[in-house]
């Protein structure tokens, strides 16, 4: 059966609502913490694409935008310097804390 809605799409709208990017920097981080390094870098993939803040964040970390993208695609492999630099962006620009990262959802 085919998708009747782009997904890119569904997930930019939903970006919208900050509460969906708050879970969504949530779960990334859980399934990084889990082991999943892919997932959570299309997790992280996906905020930075709806909320179109890849330069914004190459910029703070120091790289081209290209590579930041390619850190986050499906083979990529940040280093944990770069992933929690990231991390600590996003946590930023969304106003969030320790302890709303890690409430029980």
């Amino acid at each position: 059966m085919p998708l009747t809605r782009d997904f890119k799409e569904t997930v930019m709208e939903a970006c919208q609502d900050p509460e969906f990017r708050f879970h969504l920097i949530q779960e990334a981080i859980g399934v990084y913490l889990n082991g999943e390094v892919q997932v959570g870098n299309a997790l992280l993939r996906d905020y930075i694409n709806a909320t179109g803040c890849a330069d914004q964040i190459a910029s703070e970390i120091g790289v081209a935008v290209p590579s930041l993208r390619r850190m986050l695609s499906a083979k990529g492999n940040p280093t944990a310097k770069n992933l929690l630099h990231i991390i600590r962006i996003c946590r930023q620009r969304e106003g969030l804390d320790d302890k709303a990262l890690f409430r029980a959802a």
